[in-house]
């Protein structure tokens, strides 16, 4: 008989062999992760894109106001540029760790608030105070989605609904009390948040780095836990990206001259919008290099624009807009940007000579079947009728048998 063993017949489950095992090594989870590298030619081709978009801006402010390019306008726009940069930093942070931080915009108008009203104390109890009030509650709401693990989106909502609550309690505008202005230093600003944002999309770029920062992107059950260092990387990521929103609060105060209270969710909106449309996926793990820098500079270039052609464009519509793509585009990169599934390889036959058996022949060959059995009795003629159990004829006619008879 055959000794089959599961796995070890020789008629294996499949005739074709799936990826090279060796891609396992590059996935973030071995026992659910996908295998392989991810593809970057989208993000080449998406970012493109962006670019042609960034340059008609440029080309249609320049036709319609050409002030808006140089001088006190430029600066001013490279101001807002950064302030929006800054909101879209933090939500493609939080966006990476797959843990979106929704109450970004209602802290950016809060801190605005802070800072119009302390800004006449010095920037260490404009900024700081706030800095380290956002660090603290971005690690408390950290903590409660790692340690609760729970879905980013709602728990960062309800801390927003905390951070509007200290907005209402302003009924009307607030005008900036100091007299810093950071049209000043507009340039060092863009190449800071430039550099900012395109090494950490190189830094993003690598494998390890950018497979630790997703690791709390679902795999399986979403209700499963990922592991420390998700938890580690996801609260860090609420940290920074409180804080950023922090910043970009001030930043826009000091340039507007007065906040009005508001619950700053369209901000949110546009700023997760930007990121979508940027390149993030909405998925957390993957995202592009350049696509944050050319959005928020176009989407800056088109207020401006709008501003010059006197049009009243609401951010609900632009983050709305900017939304509804992003949401394609996000599609777009988890579609061709997950790594490539190798074709399966055919499994070549046996040898002649060599056993059939699948893994290392564990399966013997099965014998040749035998004849009958029991043996079937001989078909007798009809002329000599013959008892076939009877006794044999040498033995009917020995003299042994005929003395008996005797």
């Amino acid at each position: 008989m055959a000794y089959d063993e599961p796995g070890r017949s020789g008629q294996s489950e499949s005739t074709l062999v799936g990826p090279n095992p060796g891609a396992e090594a590059v996935a973030d989870d071995l026992q659910n992760g996908e295998p392989g590298r991810d593809r970057f030619g989208v993000y080449v081709f998406w970012e493109t894109l962006l670019l042609l978009g960034f340059s008609a801006l440029v080309y249609l402010l320049w036709q319609e106001n050409p002030a808006a390019l140089r001088g006190n306008g430029l600066r001013a726009l490279i101001v807002d540029v950064v302030a929006l940069g800054l909101l879209a930093l933090a939500a493609g942070l939080s966006l990476r760790t797959a843990a979106v931080n929704l109450a970004i915009g209602p802290v950016a108008v809060a801190a605005g608030l802070h800072f119009a009203e302390q800004s006449d104390r010095g920037l260490l109890v404009a900024v700081g105070t706030p800095a380290a009030v956002a660090a603290v509650g971005g690690l408390l709401l950290g903590l409660t989605v790692v340690v609760l693990h729970v879905p980013g989106w709602a728990t960062s909502l309800g801390a927003a609904a905390g951070v509007v609550v200290y907005i209402e309690q302003r009924a009307a505008p607030v005008l900036v009390q100091g007299d810093y202005d950071p049209r000043g230093i507009a340039g060092q600003l863009f190449v800071g948040f430039a550099a900012v944002t395109v090494i950490g999309g190189l830094f993003g770029a690598i494998g390890p780095v950018r497979r630790l920062v997703g690791r709390f992107r679902p795999v399986a059950d979403p209700a499963r836990r990922r592991g420390v260092a998700a938890a580690v990387v996801t609260a860090g990521g609420y940290v920074c990206s409180t804080v950023l929103a922090m910043l970009a609060g001030a930043l826009l105060a000091s340039v507007d001259g007065a906040v009005t209270p508001a619950d700053g969710l369209d901000w949110t909106v546009l700023a997760v919008g930007a990121v979508l449309l940027a390149g993030t996926s909405a998925f957390g793990l993957r995202g592009g290099v350049f696509g944050t820098l050319l959005t928020v500079g176009a989407v800056g270039l088109f207020l401006a624009y709008a501003q010059a052609r006197g049009w009243t464009v609401s951010r609900w519509l632009i983050g709305g807009a900017v939304l509804a793509v992003g949401l394609g585009v996000t599609r777009l990169v988890e579609r061709h940007g997950r790594p490539a599934s190798e074709p399966a390889r055919p499994v070549s036959p046996p040898a002649a000579g060599e056993p059939t058996g699948g893994a290392g022949g564990w399966a013997m060959s099965q014998p040749e079947p035998v004849g009958d059995w029991p043996p079937v009795l001989p078909a007798q003629s009809a002329d000599n009728p013959t008892d076939p159990w009877g006794p044999r004829r040498w033995e009917t006619n020995s003299p042994i048998w005929q003395a008996d008879d005797r």
